[in-house]
């Protein structure tokens, strides 16, 4: 592991540093009884999921990305007694468990190894899982030995989501779906504990009003558009603007309000950006979103402008003529249907160069035809909890563009 000190600055400088989720037992949690609940559309076939993904990894490593896996730093983390003693704390809800029970399984992971703690963390623990502990507990007789004591986090897959590199600095996200909110803890612990994260300072908390980091768009140096729909509240959104604006690490950031629905949960499923002046976007948002540009006032509370054409906003703030854009597709029909597979999700690894899913099969030769490299993956399984290469990295580290 290489020590580049942690920045990102931008969606398309050269992609140095990124933080993955290789598909691990959490998925094998998933049945059609709890699939929904846990935000997946279908019951992935883990082991293609998994073969997909490090088919993924190496497309990024062989574009010379240090790719760090978040099992890895995670229990690297859990190293240190400290993060252990908080990682136990994550697990155990005794709201839900009860003390008796709940003590026995603090009590139980105290004493485990960071590798299994980092494993229940992840993949959870079902009562049948459970340490016997004595005397008995009304908990454990009502529930099903396959019911869950200690929920799994299938969706750590989309490490987009849970945490933001903004600057030199980490959003920790607040994640907003119930399935989701322990993601957080796990990152607070790979941030506050891992070596190669210890001296990161934070722009934003978990403990504030919701923001996901598919949400987050980083247009420009000191530029963001944040979007407002199923994930992200209006709150959410001025919160981090107030946070970035007090931190001078932005100057302008757009709230961009989109559909509250499961095709468009975050603003990357129907936006992100391929070079400097360019995004690709699903057609029928390209005249439909707004943006209401937030900026500082000068006496440290905000003025709110808007809203205007997205676009426009954007082009504005980040100080260019126009921002090109390329369609997803003319028909209607494809471009919905490539909306749905994820093909505005593309991951820039460097201005015009881009991963994307193979099935988006019209979306990426339009942005072939517009001069834009596609590096295509699989992601049949991959796909099943919506969310494309984008979703699925975090990047720590990006040079400056030009």
């Amino acid at each position: 592991m290489t020590n580049e000190t942690p920045r990102v600055d931008s969606e398309v400088g050269p992609l140095r540093a990124v933080l993955l989720h290789r598909p691990g037992n959490e998925l094998t949690r998933l049945t059609p009884r709890n699939n929904d609940k846990l935000l997946f559309d279908s019951i992935p076939w883990v082991g293609r999921a998994q073969e997909e993904h490090d088919a993924f990894a190496e497309v990024l490593r062989g574009r010379g990305v240090e790719v760090l896996l978040l099992a890895d730093v995670l229990r690297e983390a859990l190293a240190d007694s400290r993060a252990h003693a908080a990682g136990v704390h994550a697990a155990v809800d005794d709201l839900r468990l009860g003390e008796d029970l709940g003590d026995a399984l603090r009590s139980h992971l105290s004493a485990v190894d960071a590798a299994t703690l980092a494993e229940v963390l992840m993949a959870g623990l079902t009562f049948e899982e459970l340490p016997a502990a004595e005397g008995a507990s009304l908990v454990r007789k009502i529930h099903h030995r396959h019911d869950f004591a200690v929920d799994p986090l299938p969706n750590l897959l989309f490490t987009r989501d849970s945490s933001v590199w903004i600057g030199d600095r980490v959003a920790i996200s607040s994640l907003a779906m119930p399935a989701r909110r322990r993601e957080t803890a796990l990152l607070d612990l790979v941030y506050a504990y891992h070596p190669r994260f210890s001296h990161a300072a934070r722009a934003y908390g978990a403990h504030s009003a919701p923001v996901e980091g598919g949400d987050v768009l980083l247009l420009a140096p000191g530029v963001l558009a944040v979007g407002i729909g199923e994930r992200t509240t209006a709150a959410g959104a001025e919160s981090l603007a107030r946070s970035l604006f007090a931190d001078d690490i932005a100057h302008t950031v757009l709230a961009v309000p989109i559909a509250q629905a499961r095709a468009t949960m975050h603003l990357d499923t129907v936006c992100t950006m391929v070079a400097p002046d360019a995004v690709v976007m699903y057609p029928l948002a390209r005249d439909e979103l707004v943006a209401f540009t937030l900026r500082p006032d000068g006496d440290g509370s905000l003025r709110v402008d808007g809203p205007e054409p997205f676009l426009h906003a954007a082009a504005e703030a980040m100080g260019i003529e126009k921002l090109r854009v390329i369609d997803t597709g003319l028909d209607p029909v494809t471009a919905e249907r490539e909306q749905w597979d994820d093909g505005n999700n593309t991951l820039a690894l460097a201005p015009g160069v881009v991963v994307g899913y193979e099935r988006n099969v019209e979306t990426n030769a339009r942005l072939e035809d517009a001069g834009i490299e596609v590096l295509a993956i699989a992601g049949s399984e991959l796909g099943s909890g919506r969310g494309g290469p984008r979703c699925m990295s975090c990047p720590v580290v990006r040079d400056p563009i030009g």
